[in-house]
């Protein structure tokens, strides 16, 4: 078997991030069902608009919550893929040598489905955990009659059952094409195309420094996605969450910070830890050739600031549209409802709080690179 349950293990990030959108999306899926159900009860004028609201607002939770982390866990799934095809090329050219087909090889990574099967029937299960409180908060006022939280099994499918054989399925897709490379390349390890190779030596010449951090950062682009989507996290979800326990609820506000927190520390530190990872061998020859620590870190991290400050930037942006168009439309005739001005002392709280742990989770990856032992690297 070349693909087994311990490397799709390594795939917690799309299990921490399946997690997430199906609490989310059950929580508002299922009461969106159950609350159909009582349109036919509702008598008064203001009840009607409060039931608009809440129907518009779990349509709208689902298709942005659940959108955004969808796309999310596809580029991660696909990302670790190549990076496991790109880290065996020995083993699976022999495979291809002895005549295995591109397709049967393929065939072990349905195993990376696990990842989202246990991360999407835990996010489910934790949902209905919370049904209840969720529930009574959506109608603490009692404008609208008793709504009773029923299981779907629709839901169970679709948010569970259908995600993880879609992702085992695309798993298979990709790692097919992926292994359509000729079976000496994937033998040698040959690092990239000629195309690519031309392309490198008309780059004007620059400082090794430099010119590793921009290697870095132009062979890593999905890892640059990650780390600014883990900023993107951390500012929508840490203001929104501030903003949340006036709008709507405590319950809603710890659950968007804790959601976002976690999202946000997951998806940081895989990134790291695949830079570091990626660049073992650099570091070493770099520690040969008598280069510090700090400048091995701010070679092969530092360039991925900037994305870090795009994503929070981004995440500010979304979290206020987010709750304008929320304030604003959804609940515009609701007179209960504050209205939503954009909050600059949370934002700048956020802000600190994010420039904190960034530098804390660049604090350990320089620990990692710290922990790299050249011998080791240098007998492989």
């Amino acid at each position: 078997m070349v693909v087994g349950i311990k490397d799709a293990a390594k795939l917690i990030g799309i299990s921490v991030i399946s997690l997430c959108a199906v609490l989310v999306c059950t929580m508002f899926l299922n009461f969106y069902i159950d609350i159909l159900e009582i349109e036919p009860l509702i008598a008064s004028e203001a009840a009607m608009l409060f039931y608009d609201a809440q129907v518009s607002t779990a349509k709208i939770v689902c298709a942005v919550s659940g959108g955004c982390l969808l796309v999310t866990s596809v580029i991660m799934l696909l990302f670790y893929i190549r990076h496991y095809i790109d880290t065996h090329k020995k083993e699976l050219g022999i495979l291809k040598a002895l005549g295995y087909s591109n397709l049967k090889i393929a065939g072990n990574f349905r195993v990376f489905g696990v990842s989202v099967l246990i991360g999407s029937a835990a996010g489910f299960s934790a949902s209905f955990l919370l049904m209840p409180t969720f529930y009574d908060l959506q109608n603490k006022d009692r404008i609208l009659p008793e709504i009773s939280i029923r299981f779907h099994p629709s839901l169970f499918f679709c948010l569970v059952l259908l995600p993880t054989a879609a992702f085992a399925c695309l798993s298979v897709c990709y790692a097919a094409c992926r292994l359509k490379a000729p079976v000496l390349q994937l033998i040698k390890d040959s690092p990239q195309t000629p195309a690519k190779t031309k392309k490198q030596k008309n780059e004007p010449d620059c400082p090794f420094l430099a010119g590793l951090k921009k290697s870095t950062l132009r062979t890593k682009k999905t890892l640059v996605f990650f780390i600014a989507f883990a900023s993107f996290c951390f500012s929508a979800m840490t203001q929104m969450s501030a903003s949340m326990d006036t709008l709507s609820s405590r319950m809603m506000a710890l659950m968007t910070l804790i959601i976002g927190l976690v999202l946000a520390f997951t998806t940081l530190f895989l990134a790291i830890t695949a830079v570091v990872r990626g660049n073992t061998k650099t570091i070493a020859m770099m520690r040969v050739f008598g280069y510090s620590q700090k400048e091995c870190c701010r070679a092969l991290l530092g360039g991925y600031r900037p994305a870090s400050y795009i994503g929070f930037a981004l995440g500010t942006a979304y979290q206020y549209a987010l709750l304008r168009i929320a304030v604003d439309l959804v609940f515009r005739d609701i007179g209960d409802i504050p209205a939503y001005e954009f909050d600059v002392p949370n934002m700048l709280a956020s802000l600190a709080a994010f420039l904190f742990f960034y530098e804390l989770m660049m604090y350990l990856g320089a620990e990692r690179i710290k922990k790299i032992s050249v011998k080791e690297i240098m007998l492989e």
